[in-house]
């Protein structure tokens, strides 16, 4: 029985040597691959700084023409010619078209002939009324004939002024027989041809003359808005915009290259929309924007005057959807932080609230990393020149 015992002893005691000797090793050594190590989490962080931030304001709108003039006929009468290229551009004053002109040559040549007549009139009887006024004084004409020459003079003058009016109202006529283009611009289609009747004071235009070297854009800002800057401006949250500068967006999202200026804002408000509007006229050199265009306006509302700007990455949302930022702490470790956002700039959101200048805000890495987590923190600039 012992020797049995000890045969059975010295075969087992390698194995337990062994056995013990692995679970000693397993308990001092390092933890196997692919276990977490405990170790900071790499992260790419951005440090805010409070600047001036201008609010702005997206507003949609419609351009139109700087100057417009419907061209009417101011007398009746038959189209003779036209005399201009449609959709080419035009000079004030250049001649559009040609109205018969022979009945005013008519009527101005029966003018100056009552002209005439009156002058002639007129020469006769100042000479009555110089001879009359003579005559009286030596008792050789009674006193009532040489009130009648005087009398007789001054009918004369009146009618040789109203043969002068009348020679200048037929010499109007004439000339508007020329109807001439009353603003420089682009002009449009026509609307009648030669041998068209027209009337004078018509409601059909003849056509239509826009100038666009320069081009209003007419834009509506809803009153609760324009209450909101108001109320902000007068706590103290934002100031006034130092400038009246306006950028164009195209309805294809580009960005018009010449910035306008705010001209006026409307003092009445639409009471079927509720807005009020704001025109800003832009240069249109190139003839780029033409009237009737949808577009939106960026209009520079306020100034923040120590607003915080974070990459949009870095904001995320808790389940009520408060915006929320990581920030590194001074033990680098991962911090959420409530923040207030206003508006987008770009691509970065201001911040109103929640952060002073000097933060350490995470922007990538968000996935990796929870609350009090370690981290190592790289500043986004650096990490890419070290790539």
């Amino acid at each position: 029985m012992p020797s049995s015992f000890s045969s059975i002893t010295r075969g087992a005691l390698p194995v337990a040597v062994l056995l013990a000797a692995s679970l000693a090793v397993t308990a001092c050594g390092k933890k196997p691959e692919g276990m977490p190590q405990g170790s900071a989490t790499e992260v790419g962080i951005v440090t805010v700084q409070s600047e001036a931030v201008p609010i702005t304001t997206e507003l949609t709108g419609r351009t139109s023409a700087y100057l417009v003039s419907d061209v009417r006929p101011q007398v009746s009468g038959l189209i003779k010619s036209r005399l201009f290229t449609e959709g080419g551009y035009v000079r004030q004053g250049q001649s559009l078209y040609q109205i018969d002109a022979a009945p005013f040559q008519a009527q101005y040549a029966q003018a100056q002939a009552q002209l005439a007549q009156a002058n002639a009139a007129l020469t006769s009887a100042k000479l009555r009324a110089e001879r009359y006024a003579e005559l009286v004084k030596v008792n050789a004409v009674s006193k009532q004939e040489n009130d009648d020459a005087q009398a007789a003079l001054g009918q004369a003058k009146a009618s040789v002024q109203a043969a002068e009016a009348s020679v200048q109202s037929a010499a109007i006529n004439l000339n508007y027989t020329k109807v001439a283009a009353p603003i420089s611009g682009r002009i449009g289609k026509s609307n009648v041809t030669p041998g068209a009747l027209v009337t004078a004071a018509q409601a059909t235009e003849l056509t239509r003359i826009q100038n666009i070297e320069q081009v209003y854009l007419d834009i509506n800002q809803s009153v609760g808005e324009l209450n909101r800057l108001k109320r902000a401006a007068a706590g103290g949250e934002i100031s006034e915009a130092a400038t009246a500068d306006v950028e164009l967006i195209l309805d294809d999202g580009s960005i018009y290259p010449l910035k306008g200026r705010l001209q006026f804002s409307d003092v009445t408000v639409d009471p079927a929309t509720g807005t009020v509007t704001l025109r800003a006229l832009f240069p249109n050199p190139n003839g780029a924007l033409l009237p009737g265009m949808y577009a939106k306006a960026r209009v520079i509302s306020g100034v923040v005057g120590n607003g915080i700007l974070v990459p949009q990455p870095a904001v995320t949302r808790d389940p009520k959807g408060n915006a929320m930022v990581m920030v590194v702490s001074k033990d680098n470790k991962a911090q959420p932080r409530p923040v207030k956002t206003t508006q987008t700039v770009g691509d970065k959101w201001l911040v109103t609230e929640g952060l002073q200048p000097g933060d350490r805000v995470i922007v990538e890495g968000l996935q990796k990393i929870i609350p009090d987590a370690p981290v190592k923190p790289v500043t986004i600039g650096a990490a890419a020149e070290k790539k």
